[in-house]
């Protein structure tokens, strides 16, 4: 295959913009900003889960106190009904014995009622402010993911200009080539991700792989204008005057 040199020469520029294309794509795949959000998305779940964590626990002991707070009042009343019944003077010496029995009784299981609702208002009042603590981390995590997203997003606009920008440029290069000339150069970038590269030094630009003397020898006496390929990796070799020949 055959083309003037001047052409070869442009092969490097259209490997530079593909390389750059190249770079551009990997860069998506492992951009941090990218990772950032994730781990945030993972932290403001955790901080969610925690929040609700809290506000069920919170329903719990509400619902506990309601009904403590019903037994309490249920003791109470029967209290009053006795005492009624001891200070009203209706009934007898044996059902005396047994209102003031019971009234002790009663007293008793309204103190550990009390004391229960007690632990369970302290408990309360220790699971409100955890879950102002969990309402405020979550903020802060929500906060944290919305700041990583704008950089995220930032830095993925940057990347499509620059993908934009590569794209044009390639599009104004790929004209210049003959069409079988850029077939090659595009088969061989899609197989080994590298169709030309300078030869300078006896080295080849794409493998890095030194040529031995006779290569060299063959390739110095091969005609400027025929289009030369590495014997490793088959890239184009484009040849200057830094090429060692």
């Amino acid at each position: 295959m055959n083309a003037e040199p001047s052409i070869q020469s442009k092969l490097l520029d259209l490997a530079a913009v593909d390389a750059e294309l190249t770079r551009i794509e990997h860069r998506r795949k492992v951009l941090p900003e990218e990772q950032e959000v994730r781990g945030l998305e993972a932290e403001r779940t955790a901080r969610k889960d925690e929040a609700v964590k809290v506000e069920i626990s919170i329903d719990d002991l509400d619902r506990d106190t309601r009904k403590l707070e019903g037994e309490i009042d249920a003791v109470r009343k029967r209290e009053d009904r006795d005492r009624g019944l001891l200070t009203g003077g209706s009934v007898g010496a044996k059902q005396l014995s047994e209102l003031q029995h019971e009234l002790t009784s009663l007293e008793r299981r309204r103190k550990v009622l009390e004391d229960e609702l007690i632990d369970v208002m302290e408990q309360r009042e220790a699971a409100s402010a955890a879950h102002d603590h969990a309402g405020a981390n979550l903020d802060k995590a929500q906060d944290d993911l919305v700041d990583a997203e704008r950089r995220r997003d930032d830095a993925v606009a940057d990347l499509d200009v620059a993908q934009q920008r590569c794209e044009s440029d390639r599009a104004a290069l790929t004209g210049l080539f003959p069409a079988e000339l850029l077939a090659v150069y595009d088969k061989q970038r899609l197989a080994n991700g590298v169709g030309a590269a300078l030869l300078q030094a006896r080295r080849c630009g794409a493998c890095r792989i030194e040529l031995d003397r006779g290569e060299i020898s063959r390739i110095g006496q091969t005609a400027p204008n025929v289009v030369v390929r590495c014997p490793e990796c088959s890239a184009i070799m484009v040849r200057t005057k830094h090429s060692g020949l």
